[in-house]
């Protein structure tokens, strides 16, 4: 038998906030992405849907190479 491992409450906090920082910033990705002319943007935007889910890499590379300034 293996010993069930507990995570703290401050642990479990850290974590809430870390997922809804993360889901927060995958939104505004979304949203950007959605009122974006496609000519302000690189690539199109259905590519740009699956790369904006995967996890902050995604958001975070639409914002600074997506995004033409």
């Amino acid at each position: 038998m293996t010993a069930k491992k507990t995570v703290s409450p401050p642990a479990k906090l850290a974590l809430g906030i870390v997922g809804l920082l993360q889901i927060a910033l995958a939104l505004a990705a979304f949203s950007d992405l959605w009122a974006r002319r496609d000519s302000e943007i690189r690539m199109t935007k259905p590519a740009w849907i699956p790369i904006i889910l995967i996890n902050w890499i995604g958001p975070l590379a639409y914002f600074i190479g997506g995004v033409k300034r």
